[in-house]
This record gives structure tokens, sequence and C-alpha cells, in this order.
């Protein structure tokens, strides 16, 4: 019997240390396809589609980051998996992070690709728009089950993440902060990150904030040279 109230959808593709993939806000594993394929050569890859994603049901649950920490921690307990390397991309980074400060005995390794503390980490031009269709969506939610749906998507990147970068300081576990040059993260939120963790170390790649699937051999050569350096495991 599952201790979460929905069966997650994932991917699997290799063997060894496990490494977990999170995508971002309103996609699905296959934003990852080229780094399920890459790193499922040397670790135990496993991408998941998070709760209300791609064939994830949404399950009667809150729609929040902090939910989807609680079911990625159910989700390895239930694997069996007792430490994994994490790598989140935008809203799948600010659920790595979020799980980390709750369970870093479970985390080998991060990578925070475009991920943010707040939504004032995110430049104006691109999240006025979502501030509107937020509001929007929100009046028709009760009427309208794809408005509902749509209300939930934009108010994860209006009302989160919710985190103090002192609170970083409790991440001491190596990781890697990665953005695109012309990411949708504002710059020098991406560096207040990198700053405020113990143990972290800064890339920032041509590209705008799909770096990951725009680049990904630049993307994945930056990632596995960091795991390496940082690792016994390979």
């Amino acid at each position: 019997m599952s201790i979460m109230d929905i069966e997650l959808n994932y991917e699997e593709k290799g063997t060894g240390f496990p490494m977990i993939l999170l995508h971002g806000n309103g996609e699905n594993l296959e934003y990852f396809r080229n780094q399920i394929e890459y790193f499922g050569r040397f670790y135990r890859v496993i991408a998941i589609d998070t709760r209300g994603h791609g064939k994830s049901p949404r399950g009667e649950k809150p729609f929040t980051i902090t939910q989807f920490a609680e079911d990625l921690y159910d989700f390895m307990v239930l694997k069996g998996i007792q430490k994994a390397i994490i790598l989140g991309f935008s809203d799948g980074g600010n659920i790595a992070l979020n799980f980390a400060l709750k369970h870093l005995d479970m985390v080998e390794k991060l990578i925070l690709n475009g991920a943010n503390l707040t939504p004032e980490g995110v430049k104006r031009y691109v999240q006025i728009p979502i501030e509107i269709g937020y509001k929007i969506a929100s009046v028709f939610a009760k009427r309208s089950i794809n408005a509902k749906k749509n209300a939930e998507i934009l108010g994860l990147m209006v009302n989160e993440p919710n985190i103090k970068p002192e609170e970083l300081k409790k991440i001491n576990v190596p990781t890697l902060v990665i953005a695109g040059s012309k990411d949708m993260i504002k710059t020098s939120h991406t560096k207040l990150i990198y700053e405020s963790l113990p143990n972290a170390r800064l890339e920032i790649l041509e590209g705008d904030h799909f770096i990951a699937n725009k680049r990904a051999e630049e993307f994945n050569k930056v990632v596995h040279d960091f795991l390496v350096y940082n690792s016994h495991v390979i």
C-alpha cells in the first residue's frame, strides 16, 4: 500500500547510484530526454512526472512546492532509495531545494538549474503576464476545470517558492548552481543562491532558461564534470 494518495509516473534508465530528475512547471519528464539518455550510461536515472503533470495524477493533496517535495520523499521511501543525486530544473530546482532543507540526509549532491527562492527572482517582463494570467484563470476556476488547472499551475509561480537565503546555509552538500546567460531568472538572484550555499559552484551557460534542452551537450558536460569532480560514485 502506497504512503501517497497517488502514484507518480516515472521513467528509469541505467544502473548504479540513483540520480533523480525533476522537471519544471507545466512540463513533464520528456523535458529531460537528452539527460535520461546521457546520464543513464553512468547512473540509475529516474525522471519523475510531478503531481498533476505529465502522466501523474493530480490527487487531492495541496498543489504546492512543499507538497511536491513531500511527494519526492514518499517516492524515494517507496522505492527504497536512501540517497540520490537530485537535478531540478526551474520549479524542479525549487522542489529540490525544499526537499534538501527537510531531508538533507537523502541528498548526495544537488544540481539547481534555473531555480529561484521567491517569485521576485523572476524577471518582471516574464512575471507580469504570469500574474495577469493567474488572476484571469482564478476568476474562471470555479466554472471551468481547465481554468482551475491553469490557475494552479500559474499560482505556483505567483505564490511560490518562499525560501530565505539564510536557510540555504544548512545545505552543505556539493551543489551546482547553473543558469542561462539570458535566463528568465535574474542573474543576481542566481548568484544570491550560489553565494548563500556553503558548498556550491556556479555556471552560467550561453542561452536562455531552457539550456538543458536546447544546449544539452554543453549542459550535460558541465553537470557530469561537477559530479565526477565531487564524487567517489564514478
